[in-house]
């Protein structure tokens, strides 16, 4: 083992106690008297109005104080000093935030001053970092079309949504920041660790019901925050308080509810039935007053969804099933097709927390949280039978402590004890060691399909996925933190053991067998059906599916907030991460790797080495806070930073697979190898921003904020052919680097109301996010290819991301009307995302034929040169409450989503010219569109825009879309809540 390095003995003796990101707000000002004279070490105190707990600090010598870690909630606030009157005001802290209190004046005579006005719009002068705190009315009050913490996210400038990117979790969407993918962003529930460690982005999924506020950090976050290189969400769950408090609520889709979604389910096809139901509950109260208390919520999901099959696919499924009766197809003599798949889906979330006071200096809390779901028919599409489906479960199980421990009014501790487990398995719906591939399945509306008939191969056209996967994660985390009035110091270490990452393909021997024309024709032509059976046959031999890890990941840090004025603050801090065991797979290292073999005989550059962790992940970290004037109700931020993620490990799965079996001999000539590239770097991005926040009144807010992110070391994915661009007598290798880069710049306006009879959030992004990539770009993930591999960065690999949106509108808020009604809305408005157009033949000779972009009238086209429709949705609920005595209420209520049943393909379209509903002449370079089956009558592409046809499966077969809204859907409910 290497010898860590002196400096970090150092760092790890100094900051042995630590934390990973900051899961709380503060409360900052400076005492003075009515002149504006300093006051020097006033007692200032708060107390939580939900649960009395108490904090008491002193100011310095120039009268500043700060009192970090509070929990999101309204504080009273006392502030005395010897000879003068003792000022009280109500507070509300917010999540990540510092709420800055300007001047507060002591009168200098006795008694007590109570302020009537509770501060919500106190601004935030000593960070840089760029927040949007979400708090629980805004979770109660906003209709949301899926119940996610996702749907929220939306309300903060820079995000974005983005598809359901992995099967093997339902209903857990993604979020973008900075035009990425959304796998890239870290995440935390109550200071725990919540990351997918294998493809990225959120692991447990929790219900709204348990959700106290979440903040959703843009930019320019401090040195505390973990492993990201695009945004940052912090979650803290609901805790219980001195007064018995709880609801309950049930929500009702039904099929009539729904209107038809014409693009993905078009008429004549009878129309995809759909329901959902949701039940929710939660309670939370006292066990021993000012000590004891406890939060408990639940939310079930009973969905039923279906796939409706056309008349066309069901021609062609009774076609398919005369030729198994005849006997046609080997092993199968009769298949059962029904008009439709009902594909029912359940989820159980249930969330329990534990607070306890133990002293005025000590409070612990403990929670547990689990989510168990299922589905059935999962991954059917309308071009695919039944006996592709497969029955999926999910189980995550998660328990947290945290201790905070107050040393003296300046010494805070912070401890944090996570355990958390996922476990998922997919079952096929049968097993019969044979697929049948036609090519109703690859059409434009079903665009992931592949297996029409027999067993899955979880498969889609740009990766595989697998049928299991286990994580168990655990954490250790202290934060020490100092706060002087004038300087508020942090020091931090995150440890995380990972001993069971690992997963697993399907490895079941299989005979894969793909047609060129549809079942239909082989019932009018029966002998061709044994000829293209032979043809189109590929044996797969069983294989070891199988991928491991065990990794650890260890995080330090030391951050400074210091206030040299009273409306300047110097934020800077340093961060350092690794990983360890990150390139070990079964407990070997990839020189047990067949192929790394087989290029090191052959000298080949890209084998004679392994990949090493790396060491090099220093993440400096600075920035400005500054208000000009006294008012301080103009702030002014800045930064710059560095930000490394090493992010997921599904890229390269199947390099972890090659050592499955104790190395023998290298892989042999022609055979396919997978290879991690030596010279691994961690990925990271260069972030700058720069805010300017306007506070008008107790209730207005508007910000101007710039960021850039500058993307280095992402990953790419090479493809290296035997005989082509490799030797023949070496093996065809796929090789994983992280040589990519990206950038994204992005300009953002925002304007906020809080108080009265509406609260509104509404803002607009203006913004360019560029990258490299074959057929797909993605900021900061695996997906990426090149084009040619003798020339990684050629004409036309350059262009937009996948989630390059150049400008996006969103508006959010509620509107109270008389008579106890309430108006309440989320709306998005976005311009056309890109899409690249391929071709599935081998125009650069390169020998790969799935990393070419279409040739269309002689011209090459680009990456992401096309452009989809601008997006656009309304969701909309109105609700009335009825009281019931002092505390209870009833809340009746109806959501409609996508108000104005608007289509919205978004970038859905049809991405391979081989696919298009009406045939090109050439795919080599197609000039003309085929009007008959020969195409001796054809119509000449006039425009590449001609080639845009938009696809179906909306939302792929990874879950609900949210970038590709569906069809309207209303919405009933009742929320009974005291």
């Amino acid at each position: 083992m290497r010898r860590i390095p002196k400096i970090l003995l150092l760092v790890l003796m100094y900051s042995v106690l630590s934390a990973a990101q900051n899961t709380s707000g503060g409360i900052s000002g400076t005492v003075t008297d009515e002149q504006g004279a300093v006051i020097a070490h006033a007692e200032v105190v708060v107390r939580n109005t939900a649960t009395n707990w108490r904090r008491e600090v002193d100011a310095n010598e120039v009268g500043r104080f700060r009192i970090d870690n509070l929990q999101p909630g309204t504080y009273q606030i006392s502030i005395s000093a010897s000879g003068f009157t003792t000022r009280e005001a109500m507070v509300a802290v917010r999540l990540g935030e510092i709420a800055s209190l300007s001047a507060t004046p002591l009168k200098v005579h006795g008694g007590t001053y109570t302020e009537e006005a509770v501060c919500n719009n106190c601004p935030d002068v000593a960070t840089n970092t760029i927040n949007n705190a979400i708090g629980r009315k805004q979770i109660e009050d906003i209709p949301l079309a899926q119940r996610s913490f996702a749907n929220l996210a939306y309300i903060a400038p820079g995000t974005a949504p983005v598809e359901p990117s992995d099967p093997t979790k339902a209903r857990i969407t993604a979020v973008s920041f900075a035009g990425s993918s959304g796998l890239n962003v870290d995440l935390s529930v109550d200071g725990g660790d919540n990351n997918d460690d294998y493809i990225g982005g959120f692991l447990q999924n929790y219900s709204p019901e348990a959700i106290q506020e979440f903040n959703v950090r843009t930019a320019q976050f401090d040195a505390d925050a973990s492993r990201t290189n695009g945004g940052s969400v912090i979650i803290a769950t609901r805790s219980g308080s001195d007064t018995l408090h709880g609801g309950a609520g049930y929500f009702y889709r039904g099929n009539r509810l729904n209107a038809r979604n014409h693009l993905d389910n078009p008429e004549p096809n009878p129309k995809q039935p759909f329901s959902r139901q949701n039940v929710v509950a939660n309670l939370g109260g006292p066990i021993v007053k000012d000590k004891l208390f406890f939060f408990t919520s639940f939310e079930y999901v009973d969905e039923n969804a279906s796939v409706a099959y056309s008349a066309n696919n069901l021609n062609e499924f009774n076609a398919l099933a005369q030729l198994a009766a005849s006997g046609q197809i080997p092993g199968v003599t009769s298949i059962a097709v029904p008009s439709s798949v009902t594909v029912p889906f359940r989820d159980l979330l249930f969330d329990a927390r534990l607070d306890w006071q133990q002293s005025s200096r000590s409070q612990w809390f403990l929670r547990f949280a689990l989510d168990r779901n299922h589905t059935q028919n999962d991954l059917i599409q309308q071009g695919t039978l039944p006996s592709t489906g497969v029955f999926t479960r999910s189980n995550y199980h998660s328990v947290l402590a945290s201790n905070q421990f107050v040393f003296n009014p300046a010494w805070l501790g912070t401890l944090t004890l996570q355990a958390s487990f996922f476990d998922h398995t997919k079952s096929r719906n049968q097993l019969l060691h044979q697929s049948l591939q036609f090519p109703l399945s690859k059409t434009f509306l079903t665009t992931s399909g592949l297996d029409t008939f027999g067993d899955n191969q979880f498969a889609t056209a740009i990766t595989a996925f697998p049928v299991e996967r286990d994580q168990q994660k655990y954490q250790l985390r202290y934060d020490l933190a100092h706060s002087s009035g004038s300087h508020s110091t942090k020091f931090g270490l995150n440890l995380i053991h990972e001993p069971v990452l690992r997963g697993a393909f399907a490895g079941d021997a299989e005979r894969v067998v793909s047609f060129p024309e549809d079942p239909s024709f082989y019932l009018a032509n029966p002998g061709s059906f044994a000829a293209d059976y032979a043809a189109g046959a590929q044996d797969i031999p069983a294989a070891n599916g199988t991928f491991a890890q065990s990794i650890r990941r260890l995080g330090v840090y030391a951050q400074d907030s210091w206030k040299l004025k009273q409306h300047f603050t110097l934020n800077y801090g340093l961060r350092y991460d690794t990983t360890f065991g990150l390139f070990r797979a079964s407990g070997r290292d990839q020189n047990q790797n067949p192929a790394v073999a087989a290029l090191r005989s052959l000298n080949i550059p890209f084998g004679s080495r392994v990949p090493h962790d790396y060491r090099g992940a220093l993440s400096p970290r600075i920035g400005i806070s500054y208000s000009p004037g006294s008012t301080g109700s103009t702030v002014i931020r800045a930064g710059f930073g560095l930000y490394y993620n090493d992010l997921a490990q599904n890229g390269w799965a199947e390099a972890f697979q090659a050592v499955n079996a104790p190395f023998m001999s290298p892989l042999a000539a022609g055979a396919q190898g997978f290879v991690i590239d030596p010279d691994y770097h961690t990925p990271y991005a260069l972030q700058a921003s720069f805010a300017l926040e306007q506070r008008m009144g107790r209730e207005w807010r508007f910000t101007a904020q710039y960021q850039h992110h500058q993307g280095v070391h992402q990953y790419r994915r090479y493809e290296y052919v035997s005989g082509i661009t490799l030797p023949a007598s070496a093996p065809s290798v796929s090789l994983f680097r992280t040589d990519n880069r990206s950038q994204y710049d992005g300009l953002s306006f925002l304007a906020e109301h809080r108080g009265g009879r509406y609260n509104l959030t509404a803002h607009y992004t203006l913004a360019k996010a560029t990258t490299y990539g074959a057929v797909v770009g993605e900021l900061f993930d695996y997906v990426n290819g090149v084009s040619d591999v003798r020339n990684p960065f050629g004409p036309g690999d350059h262009g937009p991301s996948g989630e390059d949106i150049r400008h996006r509108f969103v508006v959010s808020g509620t509107l109270e009307l008389p008579y106890h009604f309430q108006l309440a809305t989320l709306a998005q408005f976005e311009s056309a995302r890109p899409f690249t157009l391929t071709t599935p033949e081998d125009l650069n000779g390169d020998g790969v034929d799935s990393n070419d972009r279409a040739v269309v009238n002689g011209v090459q086209t680009a990456l992401d040169q096309f452009r989809g429709v601008p997006f656009s949705q309304i969701d909309l609920r109105v609700s009335r409450e009825f009281r019931l005595g002092e505390r209870f209420s009833v809340r009746p209520f109806a959501e409609f989503f996508n108000l104005l049943n608007r289509s919205n393909p978004g970038n859905n379209f049809v991405t391979d010219i081989a696919a298009l509903p009406t045939r090109v002449n050439n795919l080599s370079n197609a000039t003309a569109f085929c009007l008959d089956a020969t195409c001796t009558s054809t119509r000449p592409i006039r425009s590449i825009e001609d080639l845009r046809v938009p696809g179906g499966a909306l939302g792929d077969f990874f879950g609900l879309g949210t970038t590709v809204g569906g069809a309207f859907a209303a919405q009933l409910g009742i929320r009974v809540s005291f």
